[in-house]
């Protein structure tokens, strides 16, 4: 235990966002530095319990109460050794993961848990400032050719962790950056990209290939890939977003999350994009529909693209403030959360149901809605249902959908590898990741549906230890599932 004491003499402390006046004129990220002795107060909170629920929580199973207890005591070199057994990019779970880790913590029992997120970034950011971060290339190669199709963190986490095991990997991305979601779902404010950029540089003087403005399935053929590899690695996500489908929805105004999005990550990168392209939430009265994270992501964009008024409808009621009986610890709590986004600005509104849209010449003006209310059915089930009288109609000029996603897309890559889906249409694999096609393995949100960027990491090293098992006979690469 860093300090048995600690829980008792410090209370819990987060880093300091910007000032919103301030950070809201930049794309830059949004926290201040975190001062080296409070981090260490954080580090000395940790109890290293005889039960650690904190890797249950975690699915990478960080190995957190060691690290904290390094944090404390100054070794610093050992603590990231630590982290990276099980987590390749911690600069990434260390800005985007939820935490749940800090939910599943012991000290959440009775109190406010270990700030293992900050712990966790800072670890990584005093390595790579220290130069401690370099190229791990095999000392051996194999011989053996991998095609890693999408570059986010799964697919990242399985090519690195497969280059090392001395395979040859290529990894196919069909934008025009490698990064995934990291790169062109993730606004700036949140993570610069400038940390991806350095750990791509590591992974290819590791012997990474990396293919960029590759759509497999539309410019390769994905059968040809089997007869060029040894083995494929499916990481190209759930992308299939829920769409709206109420009259209206055709109406120029109306744009998905993930085409509103990317958009100004690429400005921020310098690409020119005319204004004919590029969607701006600027002078313009903006709904989101969609409550979490992404509608988060929509709404600290507009508002930095200098929207008038911006609204985030969700059809769910609003959580609440604090774990409700039914969502005890440890589990994932279910409560309402505020992002650096929500501080900045715009309404929030919940138990919403938009039932059509109207505009003028082919473009929106009003959206339709309805407040609902859930209610226990005859077969014990919760069942939506519209509060009557509660009809309202609302001026906007920009309606962004984040409303999820039902998977990954079926045609082309998919549907030329015939592998099999499951019932909820993700891609189905087996205990070592592999899917029905013998050599065609998957990770990452195409299997799993969406989720958290830490199941993504786990999914991509699980995935690269069943591929070197197919391979190779046996595997010493360690697997998280």
């Amino acid at each position: 235990m860093a300090k048995p004491t600690g829980f008792l003499e410090f209370g819990r402390e987060t880093p300091t966002r910007r000032p919103v006046g301030e950070r809201v004129r930049d794309w830059l990220e949004v926290y201040e530095d975190f001062p080296s002795q409070a981090l260490r107060n954080q580090a000395a909170r940790c109890m290293d319990c005889g039960i650690p629920f904190c890797h249950q929580g975690c699915p990478l199973g960080n190995i957190i109460p060691d690290w904290n207890d390094l944090v404390y005591r100054g070794k610093w070199h050992e603590a990231i050794e630590r982290l990276h057994a099980t987590n390749n990019f911690p600069e990434f779970t260390g800005r985007l993961c939820p935490a749940p880790c800090e939910a599943a913590c012991v000290l959440g029992i009775n109190q406010d848990p270990v700030t293992i997120k900050q712990v966790e970034l800072t670890i990584i950011e005093h390595a790579y400032r220290e130069g401690w971060i370099a190229p791990e290339p095999p000392e051996v190669r194999t011989g053996k050719k991998i095609a890693v199709i999408g570059s986010g963190p799964a697919g990242l986490a399985a090519a690195q962790q497969l280059a090392r095991a001395g395979h040859d990997v290529t990894v196919f991305e069909r934008d025009d950056r490698i990064g995934g979601l990291l790169r062109y779902g993730i606004p700036d404010f949140k993570m610069q990209k400038e940390f991806i950029d350095r750990r791509l540089a590591q992974m290819e003087a590791e012997g990474v290939t990396f293919r960029a403005s590759v759509n497999v399935g539309k410019d390769i053929d994905a059968n040809a890939l089997r007869s060029e590899f040894d083995a494929i690695c499916l990481a190209g996500g759930s992308t299939h977003a829920r769409d709206l489908d109420v009259p209206g929805r055709e109406l120029t105004g109306v744009y998905p999350a993930m085409k509103y999005l990317p958009l100004q990550n690429k400005r921020n990168a310098g690409d020119e994009i005319g204004d004919d392209q590029f969607i701006s939430a600027e002078g313009k009265r903006v709904i989101i529909l969609g409550g979490g994270d992404t509608g988060a992501d929509c709404l600290g964009t507009a508002i930095r693209q200098g929207a008038t008024e911006v609204r985030q409808y969700e059809l769910l009621p609003r959580p609440a403030d604090s774990r409700p009986p039914e969502n005890p610890w440890p589990t994932w709590p279910n409560i309402y959360r505020v992002s650096s986004a929500h501080e900045e600005g715009g309404v929030r509104d919940y138990s919403i149901s938009t039932k059509s849209l109207s505009g003028e010449n082919g473009v929106l003006k009003k959206l339709h809605g309805v407040r609902v209310e859930f209610v226990r059915g005859a077969d014990g089930r919760q069942v939506m249902q519209e509060v009557p009288g509660s009809e309202f109609e609302e001026d906007v000029d920009l309606l962004l959908l984040a409303m999820g996603f039902l998977g990954p897309e079926r045609g082309g890559l998919l549907e030329q590898l015939g592998v099999e889906l499951t019932e909820r249409g993700n891609v189905k694999a087996d205990e070592n990741k592999m899917t029905s096609v013998p050599g065609v393995f998957t990770a990452g949100d195409m299997t799993r549906g969406q989720s958290l960027i830490v199941w993504a990491i786990a999914e991509g090293r699980a995935a690269a230890r069943g591929i070197d098992t197919y391979l190779m006979g046996e595997s010493v690469l360690p697997s998280p599932l």
